[in-house]
């Protein structure tokens, strides 16, 4: 019995070191170097943090002083188009809004003085619309020969006035609006020329069929209005982003001027264009003029 009792007494003793050793060799097990590591990782990380952050900084603040000379700039070149705006005729062009006295000026303002100011120069380009008589004179002989290109004038005509209007109010428009200025005319001036060439030569490829096949027009006339249509196109386009620029440079007031002024152009230059390219298409044909 007394051997039995060593026994299991030492057995125990030895269960219950082992898991002592085990807790110890555990403890000292947890790794000492580890800490030390994630510890200087963390530092260098927040070197770089810092850095980045310093650097940050100093672009932000060069990025202020920018900020600071563009509204500096921006401020100087927007006092300076007010007061070229204020004496240019009516202000259009300039950067800066109309006043409420501006806007409510056309409203108040009595119809006779309305009629005062635009019946001047309504005057003027009825008078310059008298040369279209002179035009028709000329080409008297060529009418008579050819009545087909009598019919198309009205419709020359009405189309010049329709495209050079269009383009007289989208640059009213941009000039008030202030998207565009009067140093912008020559790239606003080719990009509505170019605009107008190929509105035209797309109209005059749909309407020359048109008068061929549908309403019995002949051949060469057809031709002729094909070719006419674009270069109509262009004049009354080129016209009508031209004339507004020309107003705002001279101090006249584009909205009363600029339309007329291009509708009577344009009916003078597309009559006569549409007679000459008649002459050189009959000739072309062996037609008599």
């Amino acid at each position: 019995l007394f051997a039995i009792l060593l026994l299991s007494s030492s057995s125990s003793a030895i269960k219950f070191r082992e898991p002592v050793t085990f807790i110890t060799k555990k403890t000292t097990m947890t790794p000492q170097s580890k800490p030390n590591t994630s510890y200087e990782n963390s530092a260098s990380v927040l070197g770089e943090l810092k850095e980045t952050i310093e650097t940050q900084a100093k672009e932000i603040e060069r990025l202020k002083a920018e900020l600071k000379k563009q509204q500096g700039s921006s401020k100087a070149s927007s006092a300076t188009s007010v007061s070229h705006g204020g004496g240019s005729g009516g202000g259009h062009g300039a950067t800066s809004e109309p006043s409420k006295e501006e806007l409510s000026r056309y409203l108040h303002e009595p119809f006779f003085q309305v009629s005062m100011q635009r019946v001047g120069w309504l005057g003027l380009f009825l008078a310059s619309l008298s040369m279209t008589a002179l035009i028709m004179n000329v080409f008297e002989e060529t009418l008579e020969k050819h009545i087909e290109l009598a019919y198309f004038v009205p419709l020359l005509a009405g189309h010049g006035g329709n495209t050079g209007g269009q383009t007289v109010g989208t640059v009213l428009s941009a000039l008030s609006a202030g998207t565009i200025k009067p140093s912008d005319a020559p790239r606003v001036v080719f990009k509505e020329a170019m605009a107008g060439v190929m509105s035209g030569a797309i109209l005059g490829s749909v309407v020359s069929p048109i008068a061929f096949k549908v309403l019995g027009v002949s051949f060469h006339v057809a031709v002729v209005l094909f070719f006419t249509l674009p270069l109509v196109s262009m004049i009354a386009s080129t016209l009508g982003s031209l004339i507004p620029f020309a107003c705002v440079f001279l101090g006249l007031d584009p909205s009363v001027i600029a339309a007329p002024a291009m509708t009577s152009i344009v009916d003078v230059t597309g009559l006569m264009s549409y007679f000459l390219i008649a002459n050189q298409i009959f000739k072309l044909y062996g037609l008599e003029l």
